[in-house]
């Protein structure tokens, strides 16, 4: 029930001050005007409540009344949220779409989770049993792809006095009851409701040890995000960010994604929103979008609803998370959704730091970042949110506020490159630029799950990359004939590296995605070729000798020619290299 507690006394945007009760609480949901616009208080002064709202207020005047609800912004928990595309705050667009069409009204009113549509339940608990805050009272099949464990909510406790048999229910029918240690008795249904911007609870953090298998060599070879961490990719216009997060929604090795449009122009997110419902999971063979969640809002969408949307997204991830699922959260944009705290901000006066933007936003990136993990769950079980952030930093400007104070709050940095996009270089992340401080970490399930030896194999590639464009700075003042042969085959190595290995494209069969068996075989197969080609080189072989050798060709196209099911053909073209490699040696030696 909501009942008046002020009355508007000024407008500015997106944001309005009231005054009226001492009785409203900070962030607690309010409805302002007479068509109940959402919003939420922001700013508390004595009488004076400052809101936020998250529709247009064009219109409005001052006099018109502010209602409050008592609660905070909250988002509906439960069986249906796959396959759902969902606003800011949690409005859903194809239901408004069929009622409305293409525009939202203000005012419009409809529940997130569509409460008449019955889900098979199946009891895992009995009369009698203790029960606590995120324990699994039974299981849906919410999709093909994903059954759904509905939880205990996090603040009940007691024993189970009633449990609904297997059946068909809807979300508001009653499955279970509950007699708390107080002596009440609460009655539990499939639906549960959580503050946006509170962390859900859980037993305790674990350490980020395995890796995200992305399927992207650059990112699983060389600059991995482990499960439960958190990346960053910043890039310019143009640059490949929403097809490298496309990528990773599509092949990581997760059970659910949750991907939020934030503040993206409409044209972009209208193209996700029409290529995700036709993308094939390639796990199952069945739609991806029943393992996905989609959060849109889109450039031209209210402001401030913006600002909520990634709290609306990663409360979903989390909710996920506490089944003991593995989800990974794609934020499409971070700067778009800075840009939003930095309107709001400007209109509530406040004081500005850095470009405009607020002084919180360290503050409010690091509450947003800490809120991936890999957790054991409040059930026991493990799960683990993901977080992928993109950062557009205007004309790819990296010493801007947000990619700055991002950095600060992330252990994987993936440097998009607008000069390699430009050559089609793709995924076009910059190899010197990129870092990941997750290598350690994740060196021991290299050894152990796929015995071999990663990390050093990766540190020796690196490091004739990095000695690469230090000779490249070279050959650009005096030419490559200055340098001895022993250096240009590090050039040489160099470009097998990029064109052999770095290079994936998204769109051939083969190569859009590389089993982690793959890649670290391939990888073998270019350091085995530097090294042999070495020991010829320093035997007196000019560098055009191994240069013309045919085995150059098939590294550079093995990415496409060996699928990830015959990695039997890398060991024939070791055996090409070797054998080439033996004529060179009987010849020079």
């Amino acid at each position: 029930m909501t009942q008046q507690v002020g009355t508007v006394t000024w407008i500015n945007g997106p944001v309005i001050r009231a005054r009226g009760s001492r009785n409203v609480s900070m962030l607690e949901l309010v409805e302002v005007g007479e068509e109940h616009l959402v919003g939420e208080v922001i700013g508390l002064n004595g009488d004076v409540i400052t809101a936020q709202v998250y529709e247009e207020t064009s219109g409005m005047r001052p006099g018109a009344p502010v209602f409050g609800t008592g609660l905070p912004l909250s988002v509906e928990l439960g069986p249906g949220l796959l396959r759902s595309i969902f606003d800011g705050v949690q409005r859903p667009l194809p239901v408004i779409e069929m009622r409305l069409g293409s525009f939202i009204e203000r005012g419009m009113r409809l529940t997130p989770l569509y409460r008449k549509t019955p889900w098979d339940f199946t009891p895992r608990v009995s009369v009698g049993d203790e029960v606590s805050g995120g324990i699994i009272l039974g299981t849906v099949p919410e999709t093909d792809a994903l059954e759904h464990r509905v939880m205990v909510p996090p603040d009940v406790s007691g024993t189970l006095t009633w449990v609904a048999p297997a059946g068909k229910y809807t979300l508001e029918d009653i499955i279970a009851k509950v007699r708390t240690r107080s002596g009440a008795e609460r009655e539990l249904t499939m639906l549960q409701r959580w503050p946006v911007r509170r962390l859900r609870p859980y037993k305790t953090r674990l350490g980020q040890n395995i890796p995200l298998i992305t399927g992207q060599r650059v990112l699983d070879t060389f600059f991995p995000v482990a499960k439960g961490g958190a990346a960053a990719i910043p890039g310019g216009f143009g640059s490949g960010k929403t097809v490298t997060q496309h990528q990773i929604a599509k092949w990581a090795d997760t059970e659910v994604i949750v991907y939020i449009g934030c503040g993206e122009r409409g044209n972009e997110m209208t193209e996700v929103l029409q290529e995700f419902p036709h993308l094939v999971d390639p796990r199952s063979g069945r739609p991806l979008m029943e393992r996905t969640v989609l959060i849109a809002n889109t450039s031209n969408m209210p402001v401030a609803a913006r600002e909520a949307s990634i709290y609306t997204g990663i409360t979903i991830a989390e909710y996920y998370r506490d089944m003991g699922y593995h989800v990974a959260l794609m934020a499409d944009s971070t700067s778009r959704w800075a840009e939003a705290l930095r309107e709001v901000s400007g209109r509530l006066e406040e004081m500005p730091a850095e470009e405009g933007y607020p002084a919180y936003l360290a503050n409010r990136l690091a509450e947003f970042y800490e809120r991936a993990g890999y957790v054991e769950t409040l059930n026991g079980s493990k799960g683990s949110v993901s977080v992928v952030g993109a950062v557009s930093p205007p004309g790819g400007d990296f010493s801007e506020p947000v990619t700055q104070h991002t950095k600060r709050f992330i252990r994987c940095f993936w440097a998009l490159d607008k000069a390699l996009a430009s050559a089609r270089h793709f995924p076009s992340i910059n190899w010197l630029d990129s870092y990941s401080e997750y290598l350690e970490d994740v060196a021991d399930w290299w050894r152990e799950e796929v015995g071999k030896d990663w990390y050093h194999q990766r540190n020796q590639a690196m490091e004739i990359l990095s000695e690469e464009s230090r000779l490249s700075q070279i050959v650009k003042l005096v030419g490559p004939d200055a340098l001895p042969d022993e250096e240009r085959l590090i050039l040489e190595t160099a470009r097998l590296l990029r064109e052999g290995f770095l290079q994936q494209s998204a769109m051939d069969e083969i190569d859009q995605y590389s089993t982690v068996q793959k890649q670290i075989r391939m990888l073998e197969l270019i350091l085995h070729f530097h090294q042999r080609a070495l020991r010829i080189v320093k035997h007196g072989a000019a560098i055009s000798v191994i240069h013309n050798l045919p085995s150059v060709g098939t590294l550079i196209r093995m990415k496409t020619l060996v699928p990830n099911d015959q990695l039997e053909k890398l060991d024939d073209i070791q055996k090409e290299i070797d054998q080439q490699m033996d004529q060179l040696d009987s010849e020079y030696r």
